[in-house]
């Protein structure tokens, strides 16, 4: 499968060193506004440079990785499904969910292949712990519990285009819930307060938040985030049920512990999430890139990425109004 990758910045290094790395791909091209980025990405996988126009016009291009700014998501997608491309975005598909549904729409009338990056999905413990619930595992599930913590804030200037905490950061735990519930979520509840950074809550965003969400049959998840834990890349998912639990822990830097008569000392969690979901990305990868040449639907897709969209809304609004708030 010949890639055309659009964004060369952090996470189109990682789609498209993963692309070149297959025996059953290659990038034909890379576009990034930066000339030298997309010189440097492209020396780096054995491709050409080219604008987006030639590179959707071209024949030696059978799939896209969209890993550009989210403001260009929407646009990109109609442009590559008209083209008759198979097309993986990175989350978002946009932060306004009418233009999402909007967006969707060309997709199902050009029948295009659609991906969204929502690569925890394929985290080698994240997989392991929802194919042991399908199993039975843990009988009926009745609380899911996610931790997501960043070591550090990001820059200022990235907040004030990123959507928000809600749309940015917890997006990736709102399709977690769903992927392990196996439900949808009816109703949310949101606190947050800007705790990490003055300067966050000054942009009028949240860097520390919880948010609660109940299915209709009564499962409950909770979600927690913070934009610092000073101990690593804090990444952990809970599911209970009537039979048992589930944990997927931090993975580590090593798996050695120091055992003594203080007590016990293990390492760090990784450090952040280009080391923490390594494998995630590549297995992401594998399924779009097996789907694309299967000719069927891949997950997650376009409507997971709505359906994410519209809890972070929910959220938000929550946050704002201090109530309850149900998802129409």
């Amino acid at each position: 499968m010949r890639f055309g990758i659009i964004g060369a910045g952090r996470i189109g290094k990682i789609h498209g060193g993963n692309v070149a790395a297959r025996p059953d791909s290659e990038v034909a091209y890379v576009a990034d506004a930066d000339p030298a980025a997309a010189a440097a990405l492209a020396k780096a996988t054995g491709a050409k440079v080219a604008a987006v126009d030639a590179m959707l016009a071209s024949k030696d291009v059978d799939a896209v990785a969209i890993c550009s700014p989210t403001d260009t998501h929407a646009d990109l997608i109609e442009r590559a499904a008209r083209a008759k491309k198979a097309i993986f975005c990175e989350k978002p598909i946009d932060l306004d969910v009418a233009r999402v549904r909007a967006c969707l729409e060309v997709v199902k009338q050009t029948g295009a292949t659609l991906m969204v990056g929502f690569n925890r999905r394929f985290d080698p413990n994240f997989a392991a712990l929802r194919k042991r619930i399908a199993e039975g595992a843990i009988g009926t599930i009745e609380i899911v519990a996610i931790t997501s913590r960043d070591p550090s804030p990001p820059p200022l200037a990235y907040i004030a285009r990123s959507g928000g905490l809600f749309r940015d950061m917890m997006i990736h735990d709102f399709d977690m819930a769903r992927f392990v519930l196996g439900e949808e979520p009816v109703a949310v509840s949101a606190m947050g307060s800007a705790l990490v950074d003055k300067a966050i809550g000054e942009a009028g965003d949240i860097d520390t938040a919880v948010v609660i969400m109940e299915t209709q049959s009564g499962k409950v998840a909770q979600i927690s985030n913070s934009r610092r834990a000073t101990y690593g890349y804090d990444q952990r998912v809970e599911a209970h049920g009537d039979k048992g639990m589930l944990h997927a822990a931090n993975v580590r830097e090593t798996t050695v512990e120091w055992a003594g008569a203080h007590g016990f000392t293990s390492d760090k969690a990784l450090n952040f999430f280009l080391e923490r979901y390594e494998a995630a990305y590549r297995n992401e990868l594998d399924a779009f890139v097996g789907a694309a040449n299967a000719g069927t639907e891949p997950r997650p897709d376009g409507e997971d990425g709505l359906k994410a969209l519209l809890l972070a809304d929910a959220a938000y609004q929550s946050w704002k109004a201090k109530e309850r708030v149900t998802i129409g």
